[in-house]
């Protein structure tokens, strides 16, 4: 990180237990180089085993990875930095309306056939990643799937952990694979409406929808950090931590930028 993307990050971290009061033994390396290193895995898709020696070793930062990945920590400092760029961005820190959907990715070999399965429509072995985003294409919540999972059945949960979440959600977008019981479902459990938005039959060829294109440029996001371009996670909460982890990298970015005032 740089300077100005540290200096953006640092109030926004998560507090250790034992800085509170609470207990525990002080950490022996900086919140600034683990950080450092976990984006850079990230980033450049390299091994845990592989990480440069101007890290901290390996084990340690692994450590420090499956710490925040198991206590939620990670997603409590990317919402933190979301709410940031939303304020920044002159909306309100919670949002209203999102637009979900799901990208199936090809799976390694280390995933086990128990969080692994074939999506017949994409013709790809692996696993699938569900997701809600905002208006602005932040990420508010995912889901990390074996590739058989139907859209509407992972959707139900998703949907129910963001709006439990998020409770000024109102309005959510979706494709036509999520018609059906879904809609009534949300409307329902949820109050949530969910509006499908649809091909038309006389489309021909790449057309870009309204509010479907948010969400698939997420995709492309997360598709340049390269530990993402293929799912190498035994477990499917680590693979939706490197989802997290992915976004912060993004948002840190737009946080360290300057910002022209608003008249």
């Amino acid at each position: 990180m740089t300077d100005a993307e540290w200096a953006a990050v640092r109030p926004l971290l998560p507090v250790p237990g034992w800085m509170r009061g609470r207990g525990g033994q002080p950490e022996a390396y900086c919140h600034r180089a683990m950080l450092d290193a976990i984006r850079y895995l990230v980033d450049n898709g390299i091994k845990w085993r592989a990480m440069p020696v101007d890290f901290p070793p390996w084990d340690r930062v692994y450590a420090f990875f499956r710490r925040w990945r198991d206590h939620a920590l990670v997603k409590e400092f990317h919402d933190r930095l979301r709410a940031r760029i939303r304020e920044r961005e002159g909306r309100d820190a919670e949002p209203t309306a999102g637009v979900i959907d799901s990208q199936s990715v090809k799976a390694d070999a280390v995933v086990g056939a128990d969080s692994r399965g074939y999506d017949g429509g994409k013709q790809i072995n692996g696993r699938k990643r569900h997701v809600v985003v905002d208006t602005l294409g932040l990420l508010l919540g995912v889901m990390v799937t074996s590739a058989d999972t139907g859209d509407r059945t992972a959707a139900q949960v998703l949907l129910r952990h963001v709006a439990d979440a998020h409770h000024r959600l109102a309005l959510v977008w979706a494709d036509g694979g999520y018609t059906g019981s879904l809609v009534e479902y949300c409307l329902a459990a949820l109050a949530l409406v969910l509006a499908i938005v649809k091909r038309s039959d006389d489309m021909r060829g790449f057309v870009v929808l309204p509010k479907r294109w948010i969400v698939e440029r997420l995709f492309a996001w997360l598709m340049r950090t390269r530990r993402l371009a293929r799912d190498y996670e035994r477990r499917t909460t680590s693979a939706e931590a490197m989802i997290y982890w992915s976004m912060t990298l993004l948002m840190t970015r737009r946080l360290a930028r300057p910002h022209p005032s608003r008249a």
